[in-house]
């Protein structure tokens, strides 16, 4: 009785079969391809006593990739997590006339579809070993025993072959064949890997098409409008930065929080779709650069007005001095001049402050606002019927007192039924129970830490530390935000004031806002993200609400 017909050992094959059932387990849990990869061929290995193995992959170009490559004796550990690359080329399946290679045992192992079992790689005849006994010649290694099998996924395509060398007697460590029970365990182990493979990469390809689709609705937002290109990647960078300070830290309320591999996929997530209800506001409300852009900036309608009171002051201006010159009238005719010089310096400088006010800003004080009222009922002229009429109309002055930035509150509604139209949008998804929190996460950074913010007005304790998170990253792009149609970007250290502000107030998380000072989370996001002119010297001192870091 030769090896491969040796008796089997029951007990020894009833303890592989226990061991192929928890590979099988472990093979279903693994979401890593590389690791997957590894254990599938350490798996094989363990459960058949082999030396050595490689592991191919079925490439598009119809080859056989080598992935992972793993040899005890010498040492090899290639392919995979180990970071280490495998130097040889990929087996070409066909040749350059596109007839099938099967001198090559993977090859012929998956043109054939069927295992091979081969005793003795020295003495076998009809395959090409020469790569083989070049590499022992080199290594001083003797690859004798191989087995060959491939492995076909659930539409019986074979995508990978795994191939083992120089199984050993467990009683005596020689180096013999492989044994029927070795190859049907190794079948069986084939099978559920492809499987579990196959699965794997089709949840991959699942996710890279879903992260796509996301990217294509981003770049529909951002195509809209150039002020807020960017944003979209910038937020989601900025909030997972400061996630994984938080998991990393070790004092403070945060020393027990934990993010796992499916926590920081989800809060990627939420970040890429955080502004997805944007694709739903208009282009000339988020593109209002100025006060009184619509469509247009009606400043120049304004410019025309005061242009034409302007041409009726200078004709008042020629009447006059046509009456004084009939009368004689030397003095008369000189105040009538230094009177129009006033008149029109006075219409200038009116209109520059309707310029100056139409640019819009953080705070417009009470004073400028009533100047604009007397400016609209000071001047009058006629409109296109003949009547007369003030000078601004109702939406020109409700716009040009708005007092902070460009909206009005009107068009700031707008603004802010994107985050509802983003709730709306999320939670009609059928969120996979690993990415359920999305519609929190994405839908909750423009509440605030007192109830006061929008849309349902949550206080902190209602909110996740991931939604408390992506309203600091929101916030704090937004402050150092250089592509703004309304402002410029802030430098670090008024942003950070500003942030520290929003703290003491109850706007933002106190504990975040900790975290990102402490971690110098600002620090590593201007390095990033933000122009060189914007990154200046931050005096923590000067920072509202900054407490140095508890001893560790």
């Amino acid at each position: 009785m030769n090896d491969m017909q040796r008796a089997p050992d029951f007990t020894n094959l009833f303890e592989r079969l226990e061991q192929l059932n928890q590979i099988g387990v472990a093979l279903s849990k693994e979401t890593d391809i590389n690791r997957l990869l590894e254990t599938i061929l350490i798996a094989a290995k363990n459960i058949t006593n082999a030396d050595g193995g490689t592991l191919y992959r079925v490439t598009e170009d119809r080859a056989l990739k080598f992935e992972i490559m793993r040899n005890d004796t010498l040492n090899i550990a290639m392919g995979g997590t180990t970071g280490v690359e495998i130097p040889f080329h990929p087996i070409n399946l066909f040749d350059q006339g596109g007839k099938p290679v099967t001198s090559m045992v993977v090859a012929y192992a998956v043109h054939r579809d069927k295992s091979v079992n081969i005793a003795d790689a020295y003495t076998q005849e009809g395959f090409d070993f020469s790569g083989t006994k070049s590499f022992d010649e080199k290594t001083g290694y003797r690859s004798q025993s191989f087995l060959t099998v491939p492995m076909k996924n659930h539409e019986n395509e074979i995508i990978g072959v795994l191939q083992l060398i120089n199984t050993k007697d467990p009683a005596t460590g020689a180096i013999v064949p492989f044994s029927v029970a070795d190859q049907h365990l190794t079948e069986s182990l084939a099978s559920q890997a492809a499987i579990a493979l196959a699965n794997r990469l089709l949840i991959n390809h699942l996710e890279n098409l879903f992260e796509s689709f996301i990217s294509l609705i981003n770049a529909a937002i951002d195509d809209k409008s150039p002020y807020t290109a960017g944003h979209c990647e910038r937020v989601p960078q900025l909030n997972m930065m400061l996630a994984e300070a938080v998991n990393n830290v070790q004092v403070g309320p945060f020393k027990n929080f934990t993010l796992t591999d499916k926590d920081r996929y989800e809060l990627k997530i939420a970040g890429l779709l955080h502004d997805c209800g944007k694709i739903t506001t208009p282009v000339h409300v988020v593109d209002k650069a100025t006060k009184l852009e619509t469509i247009f900036d009606r400043i120049s309608l304004i410019d025309t007005r005061f242009e034409v009171i302007k041409r009726d002051a200078e004709i008042a201006l020629l009447k006059a001095k046509l009456d004084a010159l009939k009368k004689g009238d030397k003095q008369a005719l000189r105040k009538i001049e230094r009177d129009f010089e006033l008149r029109l310096r006075e219409i200038n400088e009116d209109r520059g402050f309707l310029r100056f006010c139409n640019i819009g800003g953080e705070a417009m004080n009470p004073a400028d606002q009533e100047r604009l009222k007397q400016i609209s009922t000071q001047y009058r002229w006629r409109d296109l019927q003949g009547n007369q009429a003030d000078f601004l109309t109702d939406d020109e002055l409700e716009n040009l007192t708005i007092r902070s930035g460009t909206l009005s509150a009107a068009e700031r509604k707008i603004i802010n039924h994107h985050i509802e139209v983003t709730i709306q949008m999320l939670e009609a998804l059928p969120w996979p129970r690993h990415l359920k929190h999305v519609p929190e996460y994405a839908g909750g950074h423009h509440e605030r830490m007192d109830g006061k913010g929008y849309p349902r007005g949550l206080t902190r304790n209602q909110m996740s530390v991931q939604a408390r998170c992506m309203g600091v990253a929101d916030i704090f792009e937004a402050l150092t935000a250089r592509d703004r149609p309304y402002k410029k970007g802030k430098t670090l250290s008024e942003s950070l004031a500003i942030l520290g502000k929003f703290k003491l107030s109850g706007h933002i998380d106190p504990d975040l806002f900790d975290v990102f000072m402490w971690e110098k989370i600002y620090l590593k996001y201007a390095e990033q993200c933000m122009e060189q002119s914007q990154v200046d010297e931050v005096d923590l001192a000067q920072i509202p609400g900054y407490v140095p870091p508890p001893p560790q």
